[in-house]
């Protein structure tokens, strides 16, 4: 058998391609925040994580230029060796007291902090512990450790308590959830999560990629519930509410240093440009002087989940601005979506097996910036198409 015949029989895409029904890797002509532009088409953006609007915010672009300026475009090398600037450890002594921790540590990526920190930790011997829903990166960290992985059902802490309970005593234990679930939108039951740990002297590690700058007054999961001081890790990335790239991980100061030590995505990767770093620097200190842009962001989130059920969608159990609207099956999703971009809103499909069997979904998603002029232009739209669909009454 031919390595590559998998390849040359993958049709599927190419078939949606050429039935003008393809969602993904849409080449945008311009995004400004809100609004995006496809081929002269205007769209108003529902369906980024840009939660704060930041990327277009003047102190964040003027951060970035002045850093393009004066270090250039990249630092051509690796944090271990000589990508380290002065500029990346003061983005990290401010990010760790941003969160609370002791110490922070900045990678390249989201995805590689959860690989490096993930597989860093949990050797032969020791288990990693995740919810279902966790987001890929996490489960990619997993399998590249060489611990054993165990999974429990979605935010449930009895079936947490179970798999834990069935763990030898002696053993390291990590457990590592998402924050605020990606597609779902729901909030980790973290009091409750806290307690488990405990009981099982299991540590704990929050990927709050999508709940940084959207909850707990910016500072994420656990400054959301009150436990920083009982979450051992937290990890978020830059490419959301920080309007960049990249990714950071915090905690104490001992398992911060080994971690950067460890950490083979950290060590084998360069380190993220200049311009990138200036701009995560520069959002955070927006996220300290305008704490105006999450209180609107929390209010935008509300409106929208519950404007969404008086038309009659099925939003789940969303508890943020990431607001699904559940169709459950490929085809109906996929004409939705269309339905939805030709009418001039950008939204994100989600089909099997990214989400399980009847659980397909439109991910949706709000910004700060969003206008309310805006949002119920993005209501009668959706009440049209939704009606149109059969996805709620006349």
């Amino acid at each position: 058998m031919d390595l590559f015949q998998k390849c040359y029989d993958f049709d599927l895409a190419r078939n949606a391609i050429e039935q003008g029904i393809y969602p993904y890797f849409i080449a945008l002509t311009e995004n400004e925040g809100t609004e995006a532009e496809y081929h002269g088409h205007r769209l108003i953006m529902c369906g980024s994580n840009n939660y704060l609007g930041l990327t277009t915010h003047p102190k964040v672009k003027e951060a970035a230029h002045q850093a393009l300026d004066r270090f250039g475009t990249s630092c051509t090398g690796s944090r271990f060796l000589n990508g380290t600037l002065e500029m990346h450890e003061q983005l990290e002594n401010e990010l760790a007291v941003w969160v609370g921790k002791e110490a922070a540590l900045v990678f390249s990526t989201g995805m590689q902090t959860n690989l490096g920190t993930i597989s860093a930790l949990v050797g032969r011997g020791d288990y990693v512990i995740l919810d279902k829903e966790d987001h890929a990166s996490i489960v990619d960290g997993a399998r590249l450790s060489f611990g054993e992985m165990k999974r429990f059902r979605h935010n449930d802490m009895r079936d947490l308590e179970r798999v834990l309970g069935g763990l030898p005593e002696d053993s390291g234990k990590l457990v590592v959830v998402d924050g605020l679930y990606s597609m779902g939108g729901d909030i980790v039951p973290l009091d409750g999560l806290v307690k488990v740990c405990h009981k099982y002297d299991a540590r704990l590690m929050v990927d709050d990629a999508h709940a940084a700058g959207v909850l707990g007054g910016g500072r994420g999961t656990a400054a959301h519930f009150g436990l920083t001081e009982e979450v051992d890790l937290i990890m978020a990335t830059f490419s959301k509410s920080f309007a960049s790239l990249g990714g950071y991980i915090a905690g104490s100061d001992d398992v911060i240093h080994y971690i950067k030590h460890h950490a083979r995505a950290l060590i084998f990767s360069a380190s993220i440009p200049p311009s990138s770093t200036a701009a995560a620097l520069a959002a955070l200190q927006v996220m300290r002087e305008e704490p105006e842009r999450i209180e609107r962001l929390e209010r935008i989130g509300e409106y929208m989940r519950n404007e969404l059920r008086n038309l009659g969608f099925d939003i789940g159990n969303s508890q943020s601005p990431i607001i699904p609207i559940f169709i459950g099956d490929d085809i109906r999703t996929i004409m939705t979506w269309k339905a939805l971009f030709d009418a001039g809103v950008f939204v994100n499909p989600v089909l099997s097996p990214a989400v399980p069997e009847g659980k397909q979904l439109l991910r949706t998603s709000y910004m700060a910036t969003h206008t309310d002029e805006q949002l119920n232009r993005v209501l009668e739209i959706y009440a049209r198409i939704g009606k149109q669909m059969g996805l709620i009454g006349n």
